[in-house]
């Protein structure tokens, strides 16, 4: 087991003392609250993805350009989120996530009046700081906040809020630019964020802080922990495979002749799919979680490769779009319990640490496709991402022998006991 510099929420999350405890007599409004801030953020952080091309054209920017707005956060948020863990651990944790839903509405109706892209690109860097500080530190207070013996499906709900955003809130908001106008959207999640804040305020109690975390835990931990380095491994080539061709996932349906409707439509289809994987994710991820991997990987790379090779029409991008969205319904719950496997009693600095290497791969991920958008042809992004989903494969099989992570749930925890 490391031996890490840190405190934080260490009852909760590490085995130690009893960490102070919200009421544990509350309902699941607290939970439900926290998971409500997590779906807006990450909705709002990858936003433009349903709506890039209207964007684009109502912008005057190329869709590639237009990538920057998902770009943008993605960065801020992989930067932001091991800074603002440490920076405000000793302050009330209730408070911090207040005061960056209010950073998140105010972002919001800077991009929904805003007519500079400049400006907008601004706006997109404080939903990126916001996000990456509410993601990390929202799933250290999960314990904290859950109903009494109903820890395990408490840190669920909350991490579901970032699932759910990626298959339902973005289908829902390009649904809504779609009839409204793209702007339309970005008021609607300032009015998300705006409940988000009153949710946080009426149903969580104050959480005052429990001790510090040091940046020195999360090298120190990539550094002596095997598992820990894999899982960065698996989430940048699997976050980066699904993002290099998802923001620009429109533009390859339009470009192949579906037409803006169909698009709204597809990626709702897209979001049923996703929340029915999230939702099959930990009877599969118990099962084996290494085989769970090679499922996300197969599914993701059929997927574009059959919207690559296959003639485009409604039905065919359906059934491309169910798969993609299984696979991507998967992706979070299994990225996360490897690193919950590989360091169970640093909870929360492996969060952070997988919340770093998730934003860094949008980031990434999306800055990579706007160039292959904008220099070579729009389906380029397709065989990209496939490419990365094989890699991810191959990190999987390798790293499940080299640490024994990839295992049954039974099987994992008779290892960590060893």
């Amino acid at each position: 087991m490391t031996a890490l510099d840190t405190d934080t929420e260490r009852g909760a999350t590490a085995g130690g003392p009893a960490a102070p405890e919200a009421d544990r007599g509350a309902t699941w409004l607290a939970p439900l609250a926290v998971a409500l801030g997590v779906f807006t953020f990450v909705t709002s952080e990858i936003l433009p993805v349903g709506l890039l091309t209207p964007i684009a054209d109502g912008l005057a920017v190329s869709e590639g350009r237009a990538g920057l707005m998902v770009t943008v956060p993605g960065l801020a948020a992989a930067i932001s989120a091991p800074i603002l863990t440490v920076a405000t651990a000793r302050a009330d944790r209730r408070k911090v996530l207040m005061i960056l839903s209010l950073l998140v509405v105010g972002a919001n109706i800077v991009s929904a009046v805003s007519s500079a892209f400049g400006a907008i690109l601004a706006a997109r860097l404080l939903v990126g700081i916001a996000t990456g500080g509410f993601w990390s530190i929202a799933g250290g207070i999960a314990p904290r906040i859950a109903p009494q013996g109903k820890t395990s499906k408490a840190i669920a709900l909350v991490y579901g809020g970032s699932g759910a955003a990626a298959v339902a809130g973005v289908p829902l908001v390009t649904i809504l630019g779609d009839a409204f106008g793209w702007r339309a959207a970005f008021w609607a999640v300032a009015g998300l964020a705006g409940l988000a804040f009153l949710g946080l305020l009426a149903f969580v109690p104050k959480l005052p802080s429990t001790g510090s975390v040091r940046f020195r835990a999360l090298p120190d931990l990539i550094r002596t922990n095997k598992g820990v380095r894999f899982g960065g491994l698996l989430t940048a080539l699997f976050v980066g495979s699904h993002f290099i061709a998802y923001t620009y996932v429109r533009p390859v349906l339009q470009d192949e002749g579906i037409t803006a409707a169909q698009v709204g439509m597809l990626l709702l289809v897209y979001g049923v799919a996703g929340l029915t994987g999230n939702g099959l994710a930990a009877v599969i991820i118990d099962k084996s979680l290494k085989g769970t991997l090679y499922l996300i990987a197969g599914s993701l790379a059929g997927a574009m490769v059959g919207m690559a090779l296959i003639p485009v029409n409604l039905g065919t991008a359906a059934a491309t779009m169910v798969l993609w969205g299984l696979a991507f319904g998967l992706l979070s719950p299994a990225v996360q319990t490897w690193y919950l496997r590989a360091a169970p009693e640093a909870a929360e600095v492996s969060t952070a640490i997988n919340t770093f290497f998730f934003n860094l791969s949008i980031a990434v991920a999306s800055f990579a496709g706007g160039l292959l958008v904008d220099d070579l042809v729009v389906t380029s992004v397709l065989w990209a991402g496939a490419a990365l989903a094989g890699a991810g494969a191959l990190t999987a099989w390798i790293g499940s022998a080299r640490t024994g992570l990839g295992g049954s749930a039974r099987r994992s925890d008779a290892l960590a006991e060893v």
